[in-house]
């Protein structure tokens, strides 16, 4: 094997607005952001999958099957695109690795179990690329969690000797990875809520997709007894390791506390997004109370108003985003299912125990060859 490879990352994220594409160039010791773009996904299929994330139980499976099918070729375009981009052959690419969107994720007993769309079959033959996915299985399969997986590719690229960091994912959920300032143990879990919540009521009393630039959570006014009684879900007080979803935080989860809260629609928006950074802050001070820095990613980072307010709950760490340390925050979840996809050619585990509880390392991921 090489010393230098190509290979691409694609996900889609909880919001499922777009497909994050990365190209990375890893050698022995570097990873390296060739290039990166988000393709935003088709908007029946993203209304598709905001309607199957809610958290109903009754889905019909020729629906699941069509859009597990359409999403593997939506994400094949999607790499494609940028390679065209790039003017690099898809034979100069070692292997793809494919994410996919989450559409359950449900990793309690007795059955625990994960569920990622987009045919990866398709992606290989689409591309003419072989494709390595279905990482989550493997390690529930273990007894983990299957999630997040990031923390591994985490510690590879932003560890250092001397400094105890943390890294924030603010994407649908928001997910932490502490890594100590002596490099062990490295821990991980999902925080709670993050954009889902602020997107899906915005969406729904708007029309828009998301509240750009915090504007509606400015206006309104923090609701004391409401952020208490969502702070009080038996979820935040339950230890690592854990993951979660919209299939859990989503707007039924809120509108039943709203029930016997009824309150402005800003109100609320401002409300959710203090809830996003009370989660995260309250976590990180129970688990690494002496973190120094936090390095934010995911599209979180372009809301300034949370983007303020978690600063100001996490003083006197030093918040901060990935682009500091040359990494762009929009595409760090990309480039670690590429850096996952090297670790399952290379036989290498993908999963850290200490994060999702697994019995122990495995190697993460399905191998579809090339045509």
């Amino acid at each position: 094997m090489s010393k230098t490879e190509l290979y691409l990352g694609l996900i889609s994220g909880t919001s499922a607005d777009g497909i994050d594409v990365a190209l990375a160039r890893f050698d022995e010791s570097v990873t390296d952001c060739l290039a990166a773009q988000t393709v935003p996904m088709p908007t029946d299929l993203h209304d598709a999958i905001l309607r199957l994330g809610q958290g109903q139980d009754a889905v019909e499976v020729d629906f699941l099957g069509h859009i597990d099918a359409r999403l593997g070729e939506v994400f094949a375009e999607a790499a494609l695109s940028l390679l065209q981009k790039m003017a690099i052959a898809p034979s100069a690419i070692t292997a793809i690795g494919s994410h996919g969107q989450t559409l359950r994720h449900r990793p309690d007993p007795p059955w625990p179990f994960t569920l990622q769309l987009a045919d990866p079959a398709r992606i290989a033959e689409c591309t003419g690329i072989q494709t390595v996915a279905d990482f989550r299985r493997s390690d529930l399969a273990a007894g983990g969690q299957g999630a997040p997986l990031a923390p591994a590719f985490h510690a590879a690229v932003f560890s250092r000797p001397g400094i105890s960091r943390a890294v924030l994912n603010l994407g649908g959920i928001a997910n932490l990875t502490l890594l100590p300032a002596d490099a062990v143990p490295i821990r991980g879990f999902d925080s709670g809520p993050a954009n889902g919540l602020l997107d899906a009521w915005c969406r729904l009393h708007t029309g828009h997709p998301y509240d750009r630039d915090g504007c509606l959570a400015k206006q309104g006014q923090i609701l004391p007894r409401l952020l208490q009684a969502m702070l009080n879900d038996p979820y935040f007080a339950q230890p690592s390791p854990k993951s979660t979803g919209r299939e859990y935080f989503n707007l039924d989860w809120l509108n039943a506390h709203l029930a016997s809260s009824p309150a402005s629609v800003t109100d609320v928006q401002a409300t959710l997004l203090e809830l996003s950074v009370q989660a995260t802050a309250q976590a990180l001070a129970h688990y690494a109370p002496d973190t120094q820095e936090v390095l934010a990613c995911g599209g979180g980072v372009h809301n300034p108003v949370l983007m303020r307010c978690l600063g100001q709950a996490l003083a006197p760490t030093r918040l901060m985003t990935t682009a500091e340390l040359g990494v762009d925050p929009d595409f760090v979840e990309a480039l670690a299912f590429a850096w996952l996809a090297r670790q399952r050619l290379r036989g290498l585990p993908g999963n850290l125990p200490t994060v999702t509880g697994a019995h122990g390392p495995r190697q993460l991921g399905a191998i579809y060859p090339a045509p």
